[in-house]
């Protein structure tokens, strides 16, 4: 049985890995991200490497329609997604009053509307085929507010929350969703958000670590993941607990540059 996903922020980091984890098991892939040379080169990696189909959509996934466009072009070529991987998402850093508007506003185009738009577009046709899967990236920044990255908590607890609510529609279908919530991770992220000397990055996970967690809990079809069992229990269980005051210090502090 074919399983086709389509996979966005593919062009780097947790996308480009669950691209490759995808093609091992033997899967075809939509390619979509902003850089077409990054995509056709992964494509012909995965093409001569494990012998599937590839196909390459470079889409600036900030244009409010960008997601009815990868819908389209997918309908014209005939392509059934049976895995769709939401992973592309971008931060920034610094206070929102003195941060560009603009900026965040394509910051929520990407990591909220976008991904609803696409999940939207191919979910009906996977509740019609009683067959699919949903893999959305999110964070462990969705577990609380985060005080210098403002506008990117709220969209990460945007996605834990929506992958969450649409799993338990549709618990009597055989379509599952599935939220990875991963920490600090080694990829392009950091320069992208302009999150250069934290602390909280000395430790960051590979992005194929992260990727095969993922990428196994929505085989499993898991609700919530977490790649590290530490930061999954002082979510859950510690940080729940704590005054709201309290917390939020901890999470300012999390991302002061200053301190």
């Amino acid at each position: 049985m074919t399983n086709t996903a389509l996979v966005t922020g593919a062009s780097n980091g947790i996308g480009l890995e669950l691209a490759r984890i995808h093609a091992e098991k033997g899967g075809d892939l939509v390619l979509v991200a902003r850089s077409q040379d990054k995509l056709e080169a992964l494509a012909t990696e995965l093409r001569r490497k494990h012998k599937v189909n590839v196909t390459v959509m470079a889409e600036d996934l900030s244009q409010p329609d960008s997601a009815e466009r990868i819908f389209a072009q997918t309908e014209r070529l005939n392509l059934q997604i049976d895995t769709l991987i939401n992973n592309a998402g971008f931060g920034g850093h610094g206070k929102f009053h003195q941060r560009k508007l603009a900026a965040d506003q394509a910051m929520m185009q990407v990591n909220m509307v976008t991904l609803a738009n696409l999940t939207h577009l191919y979910l009906q046709g996977m509740v019609q085929r009683n067959r699919g899967q949903i893999l959305n990236i999110s964070s462990t920044a969705s577990f609380m507010p985060g005080p210098l990255q403002a506008v990117y908590y709220a969209t990460k607890s945007f996605v834990t929350s929506f992958s969450q609510a649409i799993a338990e529609e549709l618990r009597d279908t055989e379509v599952s969703v599935t939220a990875l919530c991963p920490g600090a991770v080694a990829t392009g992220f950091v320069e992208a958000g302009d999150l250069h000397g934290l602390d909280v990055f000395d430790n960051a996970k590979s992005p194929r670590s992260v990727a095969e967690c993922g990428y196994k809990a929505m085989e499993k079809s898991e609700l919530v993941a977490f790649n590290e069992t530490g930061l999954k229990i002082m979510l859950t269980w510690i940080t729940p607990l704590l005054p709201r005051k309290t917390l939020l210090k901890m999470s300012y502090k999390l991302m002061d540059k200053t301190a």
